[in-house]
């Protein structure tokens, strides 16, 4: 009964209408996905290429499954407590020695890159079925699951770090199927069958927050890369230009996410009856095109100050255009699970950004930039104003309802 009550104590107190906050330890772990996400936007610069955007596609796939994960656990396990800080931070030291890895993940650091990622995969999830009190057999049950999922992905992340050229991209791709079919097959196994909806209790508003600053953490490395890259350049009127454009880019996207779609993101899934089904759609899932947007929007900025004349190349083009192209998509679909209707603007921006794709070679990369970010701005003035005169009319109405009532 003591140990019992020994590793219940590891666990969060959910209270009613009382939201869990991230901890200090949480927001000291976030750091390291700093460095991953500037390793993964610099990777991709690097080697702009199908075969290379492929390859750091699947290492930005693993970098955010990773984060997700360790999110869940989380937000059951109090980082408050000792044995759950010295976890958080040995996975910090798996994050480095994955994110150092990242530039030559399909060269000489693919087996690095592989033990790093299992190692904290693996690592994690047996640590929390160790914590689990037999008081709690149907979080057992999940965690029993998720280990076997991991386990067999972990197979092919090694045998992928051993193997090379094609065959470790294809042992990869394998293992990350494995990963991102799982929550989706609810982590049958033989034995204990599937998890139910049910067995996943989270507390949302921790879950919503996390992801938030997981957006910060990708919006504050586009401000870093882009500073930087201003820094050591000789300051005319075009690379201010750009300067200026990558930062009203940034402050859109910002203002998009986080005006009305967070905060209401965050009253949705804490005042949900399925809080898990909502963590597993909005923020697990519809969350990677948003942060990979804002990554790939980061390489377009850096592109554009080191050459904002000429025509606009290839690579310019499909950053400059396909950053924010994802970046609506993934909040579209997000504040579309949230609210439950699509919001025009930023359906609106997917279409002007699709109509600039076909001028976008004839422009230059500074003219290009400017009308993405324009293009932006219009969507988060729009939605701003949408969403306060519907609040307002909302209001009117109600109004009128009481005044006929009474």
């Amino acid at each position: 009964m003591a140990g019992d009550n020994q590793h219940g104590a590891l666990f969060r107190q959910y209270l009613p209408h009382q939201r869990n906050r991230v901890t200090y330890a949480e927001l000291f772990f976030d750091l390291v996905f700093v460095f991953a996400v500037t390793q993964i936007s610099h990777t991709l610069l690097g080697r702009f290429t199908l075969l290379g955007a492929l390859q750091t596609t699947l290492l930005f796939l693993a970098v955010w499954w990773v984060w997700v994960y360790t999110s869940w656990v989380t937000n059951w396990l109090d980082p408050e407590r000792t044995p759950v800080r010295i976890l958080l931070f040995l996975l910090m030291l798996g994050g480095l020695v994955l994110s150092t890895s990242i530039p030559k993940a399909f060269e000489s650091r693919g087996l690095w890159f592989a033990i790093a990622y299992a190692a904290m995969q693996v690592g994690r999830t047996a640590f929390l079925l160790a914590s689990i009190p037999p008081s709690r057999p149907s979080l057992q049950r999940n965690a029993i699951r998720m280990l076997a999922w991991l386990s067999a992905s972990a197979v092919f992340w090694i045998a992928g770090g051993i193997a090379e050229g094609q065959s470790r991209l294809v042992l990869w791709g394998v293992a990350l199927g494995i990963e991102y079919l799982s929550p989706a097959a609810r982590f049958w196994i033989p034995k204990y069958g599937a998890s139910s909806i049910e067995d996943w209790t989270i507390e949302g508003g921790h879950m919503a927050e996390r992801s938030a600053g997981f957006i910060i953490i990708a919006l504050g490395e586009s401000i870093v890369v882009t500073g930087a890259t201003f820094a050591d350049l000789a300051w005319t009127a075009e690379t201010v230009g750009a300067f200026v454009s990558a930062f009203i880019g940034a402050l859109a996207m910002w203002w998009i996410y986080f005006h009305k779609g967070a905060e209401a993101g965050s009253e949705q899934i804490s005042n949900s009856s399925e809080p898990a089904r909502l963590g597993r759609l909005a923020y697990t899932y519809l969350h990677m095109p948003i942060v990979a947007g804002i990554i790939l929007s980061a390489v377009a900025d850096e592109l554009v100050l080191n050459h904002p004349s000429g025509h606009a190349d290839l690579k310019t083009v499909l950053s400059a255009i396909g950053g924010p192209l994802l970046f609506l998509i993934g909040t579209i679909l997000f504040k579309h699970t949230i609210r439950g209707w699509l919001q025009l603007s930023h359906g609106a921006g997917i279409v002007a950004l699709g109509i600039l794709a076909w001028f976008a070679a004839g422009l230059s990369p500074l003219m290009l930039s400017f009308l993405t970010s324009a293009i932006m701005i219009v969507v988060a003035v729009w939605e701003s104003i949408s969403l306060k005169r519907g609040a307002a009319e909302s209001q009117s109405e109600q109004s009128q309802s009481e005044a006929t009532s009474a």
